[in-house]
């Protein structure tokens, strides 16, 4: 007998403008945000920040009272597949510092652009690199902390992974360790070439990101519309139902089996209505909708 389905939980990526718990709880309750992802330090440097232990504590409490769960994005520097030396040491440190963070944090997961090989010639180089100095940090995680989740990017410049099967040589790479899931974002999906707006385009990629790493690797979605067209390999959101994509594949996505109580956030413009977390609402309050099967939506 089949699982129960569970109802993925739907949420942010929150501002914590003032400290995690001061700026970031706030903004979860006024977009309704049922699962939260946030910067624990600059996402366009390097500098790696220790936190503050009171705002740390009421953060995870808070997050916990809520039933909410917490997940770190790395900063966009972060590439192990760079051929320069000084750039891979450095996002060998964020990454092992993030996760870090995560743990102290009770955090399910920490999420890292799968990164780029710099070069149409070093992909199996850039491959191995992954092996060789990113399992160590894996093997080093903290015990019962969270998940380094992959996420592919929205292709170009050689890119690890961009479409749903370039995870599967990805993952193999790093010997498929346990504490390695995914992080699928449909804006770099649909950028990458995956036609998610033809009706059963959605299911098709996930069916196929399911087969790529095997099932229970998917750990978070990313839901944002595009800005652009399928195949541009330009990462630009958009409200959801405004963009490209449009809102009725988002349904498929939240319905899928492989997103069973899987945490979906988004990632698009985050001001309307006069307030800084509108559009989050707005967009929070659309993918539960669609979820739940009461959004009065026709297919764009």
């Amino acid at each position: 007998m089949a699982a129960p389905r569970i109802a993925p939980p739907v949420g942010a990526h929150i501002q914590v403008r003032g400290g995690l718990a001061k700026g970031g709880l706030p903004y979860t309750d006024a977009t309704g945000a049922r699962a939260v992802q946030v910067f624990v330090g600059n996402p366009r440097g390097w500098k790696l920040t220790p936190g503050t232990p009171a705002q740390d504590a009421a953060f995870t409490a808070g997050c916990a009272e809520r039933g909410v769960p917490s997940f770190i994005h790395t900063p966009f520097l972060v590439n192990v597949g760079s051929p320069t030396e000084a750039t891979v040491e450095a996002s060998i440190a964020s990454i092992a510092h993030n996760l870090a963070r995560g743990a102290q944090l009770g955090c399910a997961g920490v999420v890292v652009h799968a990164g780029s090989a710099v070069g149409e010639d070093r992909y199996a180089a850039a491959l191995r690199q992954l092996h060789e100095r990113l399992l160590p940090v894996l093997d080093a995680a903290p015990a019962g902390g969270p998940r380094l989740l992959i996420e592919p990017t929205a292709g170009g410049g050689r890119s690890l992974a961009a479409t749903v099967e370039d995870l599967g040589p990805y993952l193999a790479a790093l010997d498929m360790h346990p504490l390695v899931g995914v992080c699928f974002d449909t804006c770099h999906a649909w950028a990458a070439g995956h036609d998610l707006a033809t009706p059963g385009g959605m299911t098709a990629t996930l069916d196929a990101l399911e087969a790529a790493v095997g099932p229970g690797r998917l750990g978070l979605v990313h839901a944002n519309d595009s800005l652009d067209g399928c195949g541009s390999e330009r990462d630009r959101h958009a409200t959801i139902g405004t963009g490209t994509i449009g809102a009725a594949p988002f349904a498929e996505l939240l319905t899928h089996p492989s997103t069973s109580g899987v945490p979906v956030v988004v990632e698009t413009p985050s001001e309307a209505d006069g307030t800084p977390w509108g559009g989050h609402a707005r967009d929070i309050a659309l993918l539960c909708a669609l979820r739940d099967g009461t959004a009065a939506l026709t297919a764009a």
